[in-house]
């Protein structure tokens, strides 16, 4: 509420070309550290949502680790044991899992 207060006051003394400059200026910082690296994430995401293959291995939005053995448009099922499969919705596919080869178990 201050700071509204503090902009308000100084636009009512006519617009300063200073201030307006700043405006621009912090919206240009915004879209460029945050909504631009954002948009692009998402696209990453999409991208790798769309291009899923039967076999691979990747995990979930809720951390659940499977092996994709069927696909659909809207769902994928995901083998997380042996003999154990579950229906999920595509989009809660978040990454690639790391493969299982070369990794030492928690002891």
């Amino acid at each position: 509420m201050n700071l509204l207060v503090v902009f308000l006051q100084a636009a009512g003394g006519g617009m300063d070309m200073s201030f307006l400059i700043m405006i621009v200026a912090l919206f240009a910082i915004m879209y460029f550290f945050m909504i631009r690296p954002q948009n692009k994430k998402q696209k990453e995401i999409a991208n790798f949502r769309k291009n899923l293959e039967i076999g691979q291995e990747v995990i979930t939005a809720g951390g659940v680790y499977g092996k994709i053995r069927e696909l659909s448009d809207n769902y994928v099922i995901l083998e997380i044991a042996s003999a154990v499969r579950i229906k999920i919705d595509r989009n809660s596919i978040y990454a690639n899992a790391p493969s299982a080869h070369g990794q030492q178990g928690v002891k």
